[in-house]
């Protein structure tokens, strides 16, 4: 596969002191033939150095940030600095509010996360920044408490509240709403009850839904499904999810079951393969699946299992962790020796 034109994004995380400048992974993602990228910030190295490429950016503002653009004036003084400056010539089409705010178990951020969204759109629109700019956050798996059968899907109710809120604004402002979801996960927790093939989108059984008679062949869109299913319990059937993280790792500890570069390259090489056949889930045939890869490089400063820090597609020297019948080219460092006085960029 030639990953493009698929219509894959990919998430460019940086908790790492060994990747590649932006300008070498400009290149990198150019070879792919990538054109959708997903930041935890707004690295203005990045935003910079991908001005005038058509690749689409949706850039992050973490969760230490939400207390602060529940204020008008700074979330309005944060666009005018890190957005505003790279418009048009640099893509940026959606801002994600926080990550996962409902794992930290922090009532107060629970509680910032709607108004800092509202705050941000509406300066969006003071701005007249709202027609390209987009509003949303990107939320875990772990919101459900019921995702199996996916028709039964719902939300846990001490989120319900918040959920409320946040889905209504998705319909008025007709943004995404956006879940990181991996099945390895399920696997890793439940190795000897969840069949590899399931998770890995191999040849398997599957499973039916028993409500909806729908059949499953892999986990993640029984996932999606389940989250369609949540939403339209909460009284919505105008929301679009899409799958703003996804991936396998290819290493982990002793008790991380499956992570292997095997494992890796048969789940993102066949996620690869169903995106460009533009795939929908069972439950909503009209909707292609939309998928951003977790993640474009290894990052070895990350905290956690080891797992956390074997996620990428590539090593932070542009070799391939494993093959998934792409290739890509990340361009060679050029060294110079001082007394030459040549500044080389790269």
């Amino acid at each position: 596969i030639q990953i493009l034109g698929l219509g894959v994004g990919i998430n460019y995380g940086q908790i790492a002191n060994n990747l590649p400048s932006p300008s070498r992974v400009a290149y990198l993602l150019k070879s792919l033939n990538i054109s959708r990228m997903k930041l935890y910030d707004a690295d203005p190295n990045v935003l910079v150095t991908f001005s005038h490429t058509n690749v689409d950016f949706i850039i992050g503002l973490g969760n230490e940030y939400l207390p602060n653009m529940t204020d008008p004036i700074k979330a309005r003084n944060w666009l005018q600095q890190r957005v505003q400056p790279h418009l048009p010539q640099t893509r940026i089409t959606c801002i994600t509010m926080g990550n996962e705010v409902f794992k930290t178990y922090d009532h107060q951020l629970w509680s910032n996360l709607l108004p800092a969204m509202q705050t941000v759109y509406n300066a969006l629109v003071d701005l007249g920044l709202d027609k390209q700019v987009t509003v949303t956050s990107a939320h875990s798996l772990d919101i459900l408490s019921i995702s199996f059968p996916p028709s039964a899907g719902s939300f846990r109710q001490d989120l319900s509240e918040y959920l409320q809120g946040i889905l209504n604004f998705h319909a008025e402002v007709k943004s995404p709403f956006l879940i990181n979801a991996y099945p390895y996960f399920a696997y890793k927790d439940n190795p000897n009850e969840v069949p590899l093939d399931y998770v890995l989108f191999q040849p398997n059984q599957g499973t039916v839904d028993p409500i909806t008679n729908l059949k499953y062949d892999n986990m993640l869109y029984a996932q999606v499904d389940a989250v369609y299913s949540a939403i339209k319990a909460m009284g919505h059937t105008d929301i679009k999810v899409r799958i703003s993280e996804t991936g396998w790792p290819s290493r982990g500890d002793d008790d991380e079951a499956g992570a292997t570069p095997e494992n890796a390259g048969l789940y993102n090489g066949n996620l690869l393969k169903r995106i460009e056949e533009k795939q929908s889930t069972p439950a909503e045939p009209n909707v292609p699946v939309d998928i951003y890869v977790f993640a474009l490089f290894n990052e070895n400063l990350k905290p956690g299992p080891a797992s956390e820090r074997n996620y990428g597609l590539y090593y932070p020297n542009g070799t391939p962790v494993y093959n998934i019948g792409v290739q890509g080219y990340l361009p060679g460092m050029v060294y110079t020796s001082p007394s030459t006085k040549i500044v080389s960029k790269t």
